[in-house]
């Protein structure tokens, strides 16, 4: 039996908690490593304090994955988790800006850093089970079409949490300095009000949203071979023999994916000081400035201008994928990002950054649509939290690879540059897209009849 087609009102009510959830990473994105650099963190020292959320991610979310597949209670089988994790993101969001009131316990950095591992771990704990319930929910026919949604979805709420610090120092006047040492209040403010964002969306999809039960998912045509004899008890075991026996196409999509996320890594970490340094001229680590705050207020703008990109963007990955394939498409989008964060290098009015941030916003569209679209049609729906939760690690594994080793080729290399991690970044995500025209999608019908 198919799974029945939903309305699509029924896919945007699903998928609205994502708006809330990725508002809250985009003022992580924006703004971490000015809020890191302002407690006290050199520019060479940034991804390794940001390796906290990659690494959170990779434990947190195949376990996520494997317990969800065998949660069932009156809230539903996702939705428990989701809503966990949001409360705990809300927490973390609130927090990490005030770190400078525990200074009489830790170090006010120390702080920070707690708190950006607290935020990305919640995150995690609400992102997985999302990507599994637009799998659990939809039929093959509508899988693209529901990724896509989503991806306006995530889009929208980024430009939200992008934009807000900007937003409020121009529509509302909340100071956009502080002392030394200190977060400006615009970015407190920015973050309060992110996580009511967060909470406010995730109760929504709660409400609007049911789950097809167990028995329901078993009589459905994509519910795969039935569940495997392993014992469940041991979580760990039961993960590594998933692993060992993940599709084929997935082990193509994490070659793909590495190559992706090393760089969203290294452009969400280095955006900040590259541009104050390259675009605005300003010196290596001079983060007391007015003009450095600038600089913030212009990252946290344009991250929302790809963003709102990808908003619109993914709107025509369905038909885009329909006329030339989901994997072509993802290549397509792969080089405009990467020579978006290239062009970086080429600018020196800050205005013109606007036009580099296009290519990234088809990019990150297309990386939040089309390898989930690729994927879930090799995935059995027994497993399909579990995999999409080891998925992950096609994700967190590029971000560790590249927080451990590109402060040192950041400081011994480029001298401290980091326009030069910017150009790095696209040249991997232009790899990326190499990669992806050699992924096999039997599931795609553009490419299969």
């Amino acid at each position: 039996m198919k799974k029945p087609l939903l309305s699509r009102a029924a896919i945007w009510n699903m998928s609205v908690g994502f708006l809330g959830i990725q508002a809250g990473f985009a003022l992580q994105n924006a703004n971490a490593s000015r809020i890191l650099q302002t407690l006290g963190a050199d520019t060479h020292q940034l991804g390794w304090f940001w390796l906290v959320a990659p690494i959170t991610g990779m434990l947190v979310q195949p376990l996520i994955g494997h317990y969800s597949d065998k949660t069932w209670t009156k809230l539903g089988r996702r939705k428990p988790y989701f809503l966990v994790g949001a409360i705990m993101a809300s927490i973390g969001l609130m927090l990490m800006p005030n770190a400078g009131l525990f200074t009489a316990f830790l170090p006010a950095l120390w702080v920070g850093a707690g708190m950006l591992m607290i935020m990305d771990a919640s995150f995690n704990v609400a992102m997985e089970p999302f990507r599994a319930l637009v799998a659990d929910k939809l039929s093959t026919d509508q899988r693209t079409a529901g990724f896509a949604i989503q991806t306006v979805l995530i889009g929208l709420g980024a430009v939200i949490g992008s934009w807000l610090p900007t937003i409020l120092v121009d529509w509302f006047g909340v100071s956009g300095t502080a002392p030394e040492g200190s977060i400006p209040a615009n970015v407190i403010y920015a973050f309060v009000a992110g996580a009511m964002v967060l909470l406010a969306a995730i109760l929504l999809t709660i409400v609007t949203t049911s789950e097809y039960s167990p028995e329901e998912l078993a009589n459905f045509d994509d519910a795969g071979e039935g569940h495997d004899n392993i014992s469940t008890s041991n979580v760990i075991t039961a993960i590594v023999h998933d692993f060992s026996k993940m599709p084929e196409t997935m082990k193509q999509l994490g070659l793909v994916q590495f190559c992706s996320w090393f760089a969203l890594f290294g452009m969400w970490v280095y955006s900040t000081p590259a541009i104050a340094e390259h675009v605005y001229g300003l010196a290596a680590n001079d983060t007391t400035s007015p003009l450095y705050q600038e600089a913030g207020n212009k990252v946290g703008y344009i991250f929302g201008i790809y963003n709102l990109v990808s908003a619109i963007y993914a709107f025509l990955l369905p038909s885009i994928a329909a006329k030339i394939g989901r994997k072509y498409t993802h290549s397509l989008s792969l080089v405009a990002g990467g020579l978006g964060l290239i062009s970086i290098y080429f600018i020196s009015n800050p205005d013109m950054l606007v036009f580099s941030m296009v290519g990234v916003g088809m990019a990150w569209a297309s990386i939040l649509a089309m390898p989930y679209a690729m994927l879930a049609g090799s995935i059995p729906a027994h497993k399909m939290g579990i995999y999409m939760g080891i998925f992950n690690f096609f994700i967190t594994i590029p971000q560790i690879t590249n927080g451990l080793f590109g402060g040192p080729i950041l400081h011994n290399l480029y001298e401290d540059h980091a326009i030069f991690a910017l150009v790095t970044s696209g040249v991997f995500m232009i790899l990326g897209a190499v990669a992806s025209t050699f992924v096999k999608d039997p599931d795609d019908p553009a490419l299969n009849g």
